[in-house]
């Protein structure tokens, strides 16, 4: 299965929810869109499901234009954030609805082949109110699972859970694109289920593609200041200053390898080492999250964000140095930072 979607565009009266958007997801690929709220990804979502129409553009599913196609024509199944189950229909017959509305002759064995699939042989016989969030999702991931479609589509389907349920979910859904080899198109504001999901993040901004990599490849190489602090937690450090002669200078100062003129140097808190210098600051607030600390650290005009291990012990006002162990360089004309 391959998806290409080609300069895609949605808008919403005056409002362009997506603009000029163009993507290829090839066959077995988890691809992620990432992005705030607001930023075009449910709606490019909902654009290949077929439940939107696009102001221009197409949209291809194996070398076929599905653009003008209805949604049950496109052979995808898509999973939702409220789950969308049926509340009068047991589990089973919700698995077996989408397979019955097509007449597929195996309806039974695929069943309990899902159901197996997600260890939810148990639930078969319950309503969707019996079930707690976790199981309902899975039942909502079945619903799609049973039908075999060429594409998934899941539109940030663990946001209704709480942390402990969306780790567990995030290693199921892992473990299910591995055993199905299936290619997914998948949704979502959190960059921890991009990375730990994604073969390909899709970082999207303000309707169009900011940058597009492996998670490795989002987090080390980020092109601008947007992809540098939406991808890493806490955000990446960012000053603004100038580079003159091979050298950033601002209210910290270091060498780097870019063109003159106004810049901003990012660095990532894990990337700032307690050391003798050359930078100094002061801490303003430590935050302990028992395996590691965050130290906000006053240096000189602007504050920055050290991630540290638990066997280092810091306290508010404590004078310390730091040195960045990499440093990333953006041009100031793409944002400002206060």
């Amino acid at each position: 299965m391959r998806l290409a979607i080609r300069n895609a565009r949605k808008a919403f009266g005056r409002t362009v929810a997506v603009d000029d958007v163009s993507l290829n997801v090839d066959s077995g690929e988890f691809c992620v869109l990432l992005g705030p709220s607001g930023c075009g990804k449910s709606t490019l979502l909902r654009l290949v499901a077929g439940l939107e129409e696009v102001s221009s553009g197409s949209i291809q599913i194996d070398d076929e234009d599905v653009t003008r196609k209805e949604p049950g024509d496109r052979d995808v199944a898509m999973v939702f954030q409220n789950y969308a189950l049926y509340p009068h229909m047991t589990v089973r017959k919700n698995l077996a609805f989408p397979l019955e509305t097509r007449k597929v002759p195996d309806a039974e064995n695929r069943v309990r082949e899902t159901a197996e699939l997600l260890q939810i042989t148990d639930l078969l016989d319950r309503l969707p109110r019996e079930l707690s969030g976790g199981q309902r999702q899975r039942v909502a991931i079945g619903r799609a699972i049973v039908r075999r479609p060429k594409l998934f589509l899941f539109d940030e389907p663990l946001s209704n859970l709480d942390a402990q349920l969306r780790g567990e979910m995030r290693a199921e859904l892992a473990r299910l694109h591995r055993r199905l080899e299936a290619t997914i198109l998948y949704v979502t504001h959190d960059q921890i289920e991009a990375m730990t999901l994604a073969t390909r993040i899709v970082l999207l901004n303000r309707g169009r593609v900011e940058q597009e990599g492996t998670p490795e490849e989002m987090y080390r190489h980020p092109r601008t200041l947007f992809a540098g602090r939406f991808i890493g937690s806490p955000p990446m450090n960012a000053v603004n200053g100038v580079v003159k002669g091979g050298r950033f200078e601002g209210p910290v100062a270091w060498p780097v390898n870019g063109p003159d003129g106004s810049a901003i140097l990012g660095v990532r808190p894990e990337d700032l080492e307690i050391s003798d210098g050359p930078w100094h600051g002061t801490i303003d607030l430590v935050e302990y999250l028992g395996a590691e600390r965050y130290l906000h650290i006053n240096v000189g005009s602007v504050q920055m964000v050290a991630r540290i291990g638990p066997g280092e012990a810091f306290s508010k006002g404590d004078e310390i140095g730091l040195s960045p162990r990499m440093v990333h360089l953006f041009p100031r004309m793409e944002s400002t930072v206060d």
